[in-house]
């Protein structure tokens, strides 16, 4: 009897899950009024399928016989996998950004360089810091072009204030890292950075005081500009003094030459007068 009870080529009676009792199985019941054994050799359950998220058949479907007969728009042995596209769509009506494909309800970029849920996002690619300054702005120090519709247009990521530059993740602490530093609405230096993690979940951190320029100091420029007027007042003093003393050598030489040519020329003049006063001597023998 118990021949009847056995599956081809096995010897397990009622496949360990029933009793046979005149050559036919009585399957066991369970604890669990809703998980059932069945099948002519009690080879069939409702409860032994994949399971996830921590359901049978992902919540997704009926378990028979252990194998997931999944609900419509779902898929995969666990019916895990949702054939809805309407997850993957971009606001710009193309699915997952035109860079890649939609798979189980989530875009897998073609590039590895995009990601985000819908392919939107590139950390290497340049703007990055950019295209995120007005939200961050907004979320950080509420103020900016996106003041108004920030919690709307702004919620895609996470936001840690930190006290300063040396507290922001470092290369290597956090997924597809980017280090911005942007101006603000008021010309201040503001500087975060900007990560996804691997569940593409964004998050930001960013050094909470702005570095903002200084107004001049005018007492220094002041000092400055007099100064200079001094230094430059003083060195057309000093031109205008060795002009005037290379003048003055000058005429003084000159002066010096025509005072010797006018003695030389009275010496010249007397000579005649000279020799025409002076006695002749004769001598003889």
């Amino acid at each position: 009897m118990d021949a009847q009870c056995r599956k081809e080529n096995s010897s397990e009676i009622c496949s360990n899950s029933g009793d046979c009792i005149c050559g036919q199985c009585v399957c066991n019941k369970r604890e669990n009024p809703k998980e059932v054994y069945s099948g002519k050799y009690c080879d069939c359950d409702n409860f032994k399928c994949d399971r996830f998220n921590g359901l049978i058949c992902g919540g997704n479907g009926v378990c028979k016989c252990r194998v997931c007969e999944c609900f419509l728009n779902f898929s995969g042995s666990a019916c895990d996998c949702s054939e809805d596209i309407s997850t993957c769509m971009a606001s710009n009506g193309q699915l997952c950004n035109g860079r890649g494909t939609c798979e189980c309800g989530r875009c897998k970029c073609a590039d590895p360089k995009f990601h985000g849920q819908k392919c939107e996002m590139c950390q290497t690619c340049l703007g990055v810091c950019a295209e995120q300054r007005e939200c961050v702005q907004c979320r950080a120090f509420h103020k900016g072009e996106k003041q108004e519709g920030c919690d709307t247009q702004c919620a895609h990521f996470n936001l840690t204030m930190v006290d300063s530059r040396d507290k922001l993740s470092q290369p290597g602490q956090e997924d597809a890292l980017t280090r911005c530093k942007e101006k603000d609405v008021d010309d201040c230096w503001f500087y975060y950075t900007y990560s996804v993690n691997s569940n593409s979940e964004v998050h930001v951190h960013v050094v909470k005081d702005p570095e903002c320029p200084s107004g001049p100091e005018i007492v220094p420029i002041v000092a400055g500009v007099v100064a200079g007027i001094v230094l430059i007042g003083l060195a057309l003093l000093l031109i205008w003094k060795l002009l005037i003393m290379i003048h003055d050598k000058r005429e003084f030489a000159k002066f010096e030459k025509e005072k010797m040519n006018a003695k030389w020329d009275a010496v010249i003049r007397n000579v005649p007068l000279m020799v025409k006063n002076t006695p002749m001597l004769i001598f003889r023998d």
